[in-house]
């Protein structure tokens, strides 16, 4: 007994020693060391390693990541500023007062002057994957501040981070903070930095105390230092010069703000994170994975100015321009929750805030007066009137990123929320049907006017235009959808035949007073009111959206203009469709885009890739593939840094960089991956070119994750739980006790199956048509099934292994199965009331 309590205690001994020694343990996280007055702390097996230093002052020395220190000798500190003095946690009114056990560190400190005497508490919380560190502060009384610090980063250069990931949903991209004191400062307080070449990563999630707001401010400062002051106040902080979020050349963009009496906090989480592994795009075939990495995570996300303000220009020009109805179809691409809870509240503030009483949705958001038609800049809200015309496109594009978002979020509270407002902003257009033909007509009436009416905004297109009204029916479709879905089955209908009365006249010769020119096997831009006719030199976008947007559906329609446009694309050697293939007359644009080809009238814009894409992905595969690649190959070069490139020299053109420029790349994933959320369900519908084959990523939406595969002969998703396989497209919900799958793109007809106590399933659906439905479950069980949306009252046989029996539909169209299943069962449905159902296959399974 003695010696089995002996060997007992020696096993014991080493575990302890063994424990004591571990990089993860307790005793090796924090280390105070009292001579020095400093504190280290490690976590995550050492890739992050705090030095806090008290011994003059208090602050973060060093912050390194996997050994490297990311900071300057400023390191991190909190502090104030105010009109007449800066105090910081660096210059403390005497000694700090610290406590450190094994998890925790405590440090009370007092800095400032016998006026201004400030109160901090720090507390570090050390746990195995994260640091968080609480600041607590109290003031003294009431004053006005300039800046408060609740920290201030102090990083070593600006080139060691790429940029930032914001937590809403945008970036901070280094590169763009080019001069000293340029400043980008957001509402919001979580940041992830990056590097791109080691894939190193820091993730600072602050959150202020309830009821305090956060903010955070980027800067290039004087000492060539990337910086990020975190300022944490009573009220949500205003601009300094209008409505600025990104200011040039100086050091704040934030408005002094009004000190409250009393405490303040805020948490912020830090830890280390391998950027390559989060934000990891997959296995994509014969695509740059790495490049769609940083072109979402960098130009798609610029065009998030702050809060409330996702756009498709971007942060540097202080621009947002409503006329756009791609942001849902980015946030699709991005599955970035952040981005997506950010554009919803985009939608709500622009409800509310930039629609005018009578349905006008007002075009553009803007720091400043100066774009405007003269009256209409509000300077509280930043919405206003182009001044190039009445852009009306912003009806459209305001509808369609409703609709689109709701299929985001599947969030039908939050539609509800906008019937009202689309309602009014369709009705609004409606309304301008003058002459009672379908087509709706815009403000302006003629090139006399020198007017826009749509995004090209210094082309003089007015009163029938094919871009507006192309939108216009993709809105009315979308919306007619989501009327069905809020149950009002009277405005679907409504906005559904206004739809189709539309599509018929759109799609007549212009000699009916449609669009159509036969002569060139094109749609023309726009007509006059005075019948003449404008914009028959190809106008890529014009041509791209009717078919995009489905109101031309004529394959050989389809054809004259997608082989046309590839093949004069080809002959010039562009990497991208220009904005026109010919010149407009010039009295139909401005001067600025005389002569050809220049800007609008020639240029390539790729912010309208997607429509390219789209077009293409159902006519030539290939040929969506190949700009979808030159676009990527254009990223590496330059970041897509533009507004525009010149058809002349291919040269990138343009102060005001427009984010909207990534909208090829999103189409890679919703019309070449064929990702297509709905409200109720995640759609996969691929486009696959012999090339992708075996391509595999990840796809997060509405806080679950799906491994995605994708085959020639077999699509595969799986959430971890249940896994599902199909040679056709197909869609999946498994927010139920249960798996439900959709054949196609459609919610009418489905099939749910849950395993005895709702174990985790897997099933392959191998064929599903109007006579038979084949699928077959992997694992042994007893498995409870539902097949809705049949024909009622129908007669069918159900074969399973050599059995076979005979049921009948429920009035609603349902058949229902409650039985155990050997492995790979392969469960066969036929309807006995198809002419076209499978004989054969019924003759080999009785047999």
């Amino acid at each position: 007994m003695f010696l089995r309590l002996s060997i007992l205690t020696v096993i014991h001994l080493l575990f302890q020693l063994t424990a004591s020694c571990s990089p993860t343990s307790n005793a090796k996280k924090i280390i105070h060391d009292k001579a020095l007055r400093t504190i280290s702390i490690t976590v995550q097996n050492g890739s992050m390693k705090l030095l806090i230093d008290y011994s003059k002052g208090c602050y973060i020395k060093r912050l390194l990541i996997r050994n490297a220190n990311v900071l300057s000798p400023s390191g991190v500190f909190t502090g104030i500023t105010t009109k007449n003095a800066t105090y910081t946690s660096q210059n403390l009114s005497g000694l700090p007062d610290v406590i450190v056990n094994d998890s925790t560190v405590h440090i009370k400190i007092n800095y400032g002057d016998p006026l201004l005497s400030i109160q901090e508490t720090w507390i570090f919380d050390v746990e195995e994957e994260s640091v968080t560190w609480e600041v607590k502060r109290l003031y003294p009384f009431h004053f006005e501040a300039e800046a408060t610090y609740f920290p201030q980063w102090n990083f070593a250069s600006m080139s060691v981070w790429k940029g930032g990931i914001i937590d809403n949903g945008g970036m901070v991209w280094c590169k763009y903070l080019k001069n000293i004191n340029d400043t980008y400062g957001v509402h919001t307080g979580g940041t992830t930095y990056w590097n791109e070449a080691s894939g190193d990563g820091l993730s600072i999630q602050g959150k202020p105390m309830e009821g305090a707001q956060i903010a955070s401010q980027y800067s290039h400062s004087p000492q060539g230092e990337f910086t990020c002051m975190q300022l944490v106040s009573s009220q949500p902080l205003a601009q300094r010069y209008n409505l600025n979020r990104f200011v040039s050349k100086r050091s704040n963009v934030f408005a002094p703000f009004q000190i409250e009496k009393g405490e303040i906090s805020v948490r912020l989480t830090m830890k280390y994170i391998n950027y390559f592994k989060l934000y990891d795009r997959g296995d994509l075939k014969m695509i740059n994975a790495a490049a769609v990495r940083e072109l979402f995570n960098t130009t798609a996300r610029y065009g998030v100015v702050d809060n409330n303000i996702v756009g498709g220009n971007g942060w540097i020009t202080n621009w947002k321009c409503l006329h756009e109805p791609f942001f849902a179809q980015i946030a699709t691409a991005l599955a970035d929750s952040n981005y997506t809870k950010n554009l919803s509240s985009t939608l709500d503030q622009e409800r509310d805030m930039a629609m005018l009483p009578d349905g006008r949705v007002l075009s553009r958001w803007h720091n400043a007066p100066g774009d405007e038609i003269p009256g209409t800049y509000d300077p509280a809200t930043g919405y206003y009137e182009a001044q190039w015309g009445y852009t009306i496109d912003s009806q459209t594009g305001y509808v369609i990123n409703v609709c689109e978002q709701f299929n985001n979020t599947g969030d039908m509270k939050w539609l509800a929320g906008h019937k009202a407002s689309c309602e009014n902003a369709l009705n609004w257009l409606i309304k301008r049907d003058e002459n009672d033909n379908g087509i709706f007509e815009m403000v302006n009436r003629n090139i006399a006017e020198k007017k826009a009416s749509d995004w090209i905004d210094i082309v003089w297109a007015g009163y029938e235009n094919a871009f507006v009204n192309a939108q216009m029916y993709a809105a009315l479709q979308k919306w007619a959808a989501c009327e069905r879905l809020l149950g009002d089955f009277e405005a679907a209908e409504r906005y559904r035949l206004i739809a189709a009365k539309l599509k018929g006249s759109f799609n007549k010769p212009v000699e009916e007073g449609g669009f159509w020119l036969e002569e060139k096997k094109q749609y023309i831009y726009w007509r006059d009111d005075d019948g003449s006719i404008h914009g028959d030199n190809l106008v890529t976008p014009v041509n791209f959206m009717a078919i995009a947007f489905e109101i031309c559906d004529d394959p050989q329609r389809i054809k004259s203009i997608l082989d046309q446009i590839e093949k004069r694309t080809s002959a010039e050697n562009l990497f991208h469709w220009p904005l026109c293939f010919d010149s407009f007359k010039e009295e139909e644009v401005h001067q600025n885009n005389w002569p050809f080809p220049k800007y609008e009238n020639g240029d390539i814009f790729p912010t309208w890739g997607y429509l390219g894409i789209r077009s293409y992905a159902k006519y030539n595969k290939q040929l969506a593939l190949k700009y979808i690649n030159n676009l990527l190959h254009q990223y590496e070069m330059d970041g897509l840094s533009s507004q525009r490139y010149s058809r002349s020299t291919g040269k990138g053109l343009g102060t005001d960089i427009l984010s909207g420029i990534c909208t090829g790349i999103t189409a890679l994933y919703t019309d070449i991956y064929g990702i297509q959320p709905r409200w109720n369900r995640l759609v996969v519908v691929p486009n696959l070119t012999q090339e992708l084959n075996g391509t595999k990523f990840t796809y997060s939406l509405r806080n679950k994750h799906y491994d995605i595969q994708l085959y020639h002969d077999k699509y595969i998703l799986s959430d971890g739980y249940y896994n599902i396989s199909s040679k056709q497209s197909f869609g999946i919900s498994d927010i139920s006790d249960g798996l439900t799958f959709f054949p196609g793109d459609q919610d009418t007809t489905s099939l749910f199956i849950q395993r005895n106590n709702n174990n985790a399933l897997s099933v392959n659906v191998t064929q599903w048509d109007k006579a038979n439905i084949v699928f077959t479950l992997k694992d042994a069980d007893k498995y409870h099934i539902i097949l809705k949306g049949l024909p009622p009252l129908s007669n069918f046989s159900v074969y399973t292994g050599n059995s076979k029996r005979r049921m009948v539909s429920g009035k609603e169209g349902a058949l229902t199965l409650n039985e155990p299943f050997k492995k790979n069962a392969v469960i066969r449905i036929v309807n006995e009331n198809s002419p076209v159902k499978n004989k054969s296959d019924e003759t080999e399974i009785t047999r």
